[in-house]
C-alpha cells in the first residue's frame, strides 16, 4: 500500500512521508523515530544535533547567492496519536501505518496515519534533502512528545537555534496561515473505590457505546460530536439511581487531546430490576440516537448479559463520580469574540478510567484567553472537589498573540497570490500549538503556522488531502526562496 504513496506528486515529499509511516512513533515511545532522523542528518552530511530532552535539530547552510536572507527553523513534531478502532489489532509501539490511497485522499486501514505531523516533518526533510531549492540558512528542528505534553518545545534550550523566522508546519487547512493559537491545562481528577463482593440476586450486563467519529478536542470540538464518556455517564447515572445499578468496571476514552469515541463498562442489576433496566437502556439508546443522529449516524451502544464480575465499586464512590461526570461541562464553553467562528474556550472529558484502585478523569481545557483557561479550569476543579476527588491541574502551556505586523506574515501573503491568485486566509487555531512555547525560548522568532488539509486528525479516520500536499509544498519552497533579506 504504502509503494503507490511514493509515486504521488511532490515524490520527494511523499516518499518521506512514506517511509515515516513504517517507524512506530506513539508519543512517550520515540527512540525509534528519534534515532532514524539523526541518521538522515548525518546521512546528508548536515550537522545534527538531538538534544537531552529528545528534540532533533538538523542544520543546512544557505544556497550560494541566499547567504544574506534571514535564517528559518522549519519546525514539526516527530510522534502521532496512536488512536484504532476497536477491532483492530494493531501495536503502535511495533506495527507500521497501513497507508494507502482513497480518492483524492491518504488514509490508514484502522488506525491514525500520522499525517499530523508526519505530512510537515516529510516536507522538512524533503528542503534538507534537496540540491536544487534555493534558500537561505535552513534549521530544521524536529521536537518530541507534542501530541501527550509538548515536551520537547518545553524542554529545547534558548540559544541553540540560530534562525530569525519559524514556520510551524502543523497546520490543518491549505490555503490558510495561522498567526496564534489557544493554550491549555490538564484537569485530573481521582477518587479511591473500595472494592465490594458482588450482591446476592443480580445479573451482569456490559455496556459498550461504540462508533462515534471522536476527533481533536481542539479542532473539532465546535463540531459537536458526541462525547463517549459523557453519553455512557448519563446512562449509568439514570440506571444507579432509578434501577439499583452498581458499577464493576469502567473504561472510557484514552487521549486526553482526543474527542473519546468509545466507552465500555461492566455492571450488575437485580434479577428483578432487569426487564425495567433493559426497557430504561432501550429509551436511552434510541434517545442518543435521535439527538446525534445529524452529527454520529454510526453510533451504537448495546447491552449484553455477561459473567459475573469479582466485586464491584462501593455505592458512595460510584454515586459521587457519577455526579461529577454529570456535572462537569464539555464542549464549546464560548466562541470568540474578536475572531467569528473561532472557539474561545473549551473543554473535553476525555477519559474515564479505573486505575491501582482509583476511578480516574482527565479532562483537557482550551482557550487562547488565559483567565478564561483558568476559570474554566476553576469551575472544573470546584466540580470534582465537591465529589470528594482529589485534583490536580497540571501540564498548563501558554498560548500565542497574533502578531498582524510580522514581516514573514506579509511575505507569505505575497507569495501565496503570485502562485494561486488568491490572499491566503489569516486565522487563529483552538489548538495547542508549539509555537507559544517556542516563542518564550526565542522571542525574536517572527511565527507562521501552515500546512496541507488534514481531516479528522486523532482519530482513525485521519486522512490528508493528496491535491493540497502538493500546493503546501510549493508555497513552502516559494517561502524558502523568497524569504527576507537580513
Amino acid at each position: 500500500m504504502n509503494k503507490e504513496i511514493e509515486k504521488l506528486t511532490p515524490s520527494e515529499v511523499w516518499k518521506h512521508f512514506a517511509s515515516l509511516t513504517q517507524i512506530p512513533r506513539p508519543s512517550k515511545s520515540e527512540d525509534a523515530i528519534q534515532k532514524f532522523m539523526v541518521e538522515f542528518g548525518k546521512s546528508l552530511g548536515l550537522e545534527t544535533i538531538h538534544d537531552e530532552v529528545g528534540n532533533v535539530i538538523i542544520r543546512k547552510p544557505a544556497t550560494p547567492g541566499m547567504e544574506n536572507r534571514k535564517g528559518i527553523v522549519l519546525q514539526g513534531h516527530l510522534d502521532m496519536v496512536p488512536q484504532k478502532n476497536s477491532d483492530k489489532v494493531h501495536d503502535f509501539e511495533k506495527d507500521p501505518i497501513e497507508a494507502y490511497i482513497d480518492g483524492e485522499w491518504v488514509t490508514a486501514n484502522g488506525t491514525t496515519l500520522g499525517a499530523d505531523n508526519g505530512m510537515g516533518v516529510a516536507s522538512a526533510m524533503a528542503v534538507l534533502a534537496s540540491k536544487t531549492l534555493k534558500h537561505g540558512p535552513v534549521e530544521a528542528l524536529f521536537t518530541c512528545d507534542e501530541e501527550t505534553g509538548m515536551t520537547g518545545a518545553e524542554g529545547l534550550k534558548p540559544g541553540v537555534l540560530k534562525g530569525d523566522i519559524l514556520l510551524n508546519l502543523d497546520s490543518e487547512d491549505e490555503g490558510e496561515l495561522y498567526v496564534g493559537c489557544a493554550g491549555g491545562t490538564n484537569a485530573n481528577a481521582a477518587w479511591k473505590y473500595m472494592e465490594e463482593s458482588v450482591p446476592q440476586g443480580v445479573v451482569a450486563y456490559r455496556l459498550a457505546l461504540t462508533g462515534l467519529k471522536g476527533g481533536h478536542s481542539g479542532l473539532e470540538i465546535i463540531l459537536q460530536r458526541g462525547n463517549s464518556n459523557k453519553l455512557m455517564n448519563r446512562f449509568l447515572y439514570h440506571a444507579v439511581e432509578k434501577h439499583g445499578l452498581r458499577l464493576a468496571s469502567i473504561d472510557g476514552g484514552s487521549l486526553r487531546n482526543a474527542i473519546p469515541r468509545e466507552s465500555f463498562a461492566v455492571v450488575t442489576i437485580p434479577a428483578d430490576r432487569e426487564k425495567v433496566f433493559l426497557e430504561c437502556f432501550a429509551k436511552h439508546r434510541d434517545t442518543f440516537k435521535a439527538e446525534y443522529a445529524a452529527v454520529e449516524p454510526e453510533m451504537k451502544f448495546v447491552c449484553e448479559k455477561t459473567g459475573m464480575p469479582a466485586s464491584v465499586i462501593d455505592a458512595a464512590t460510584t454515586d459521587k463520580v457519577m455526579k461529577a461526570i454529570y456535572a462537569c461541562p464539555n464542549g464549546v464553553i464560548r466562541m470568540s469574540d474578536d475572531m467569528p467562528g473561532l472557539v474561545e474556550t473549551s473543554t473535553n472529558l476525555a477519559s474515564v478510567k479505573m486505575v491501582n484502585g482509583e476511578l480516574q478523569v482527565q479532562c483537557l481545557l482550551r482557550s487562547s484567553v488565559d483567565s478564561a483557561q483558568d476559570d474554566l479550569g476553576t469551575m472544573i476543579k470546584s466540580v470534582f472537589e465537591l465529589a470528594g476527588a482529589d485534583v490536580e491541574l497540571n501540564g498548563k502551556y501558554p498560548g500565542w498573540k497574533p502578531n498582524m505586523n510580522s514581516p514573514i506574515l506579509n511575505t507569505m501573503q505575497g507569495v501565496y497570490q503570485k502562485l494561486y491568485g488568491k490572499i491566503p486566509e489569516i486565522k487563529a487555531i483552538h489548538a495547542g500549538l508549539e509555537c507559544g512555547i517556542l516563542g518564550g525560548a526565542y522571542p525574536n522568532w517572527d511565527m507562521i503556522s501552515f500546512g496541507p488539509t488534514i481531516r479528522y486528525p486523532h482519530s482513525p479516520d485521519e486522512k490528508v488531502n493528496i491535491a493540497s500536499v502538493e500546493k503546501f509544498w510549493n508555497f513552502l519552497t516559494a517561502t524558502l526562496e523568497n524569504a527576507p533579506v537580513k
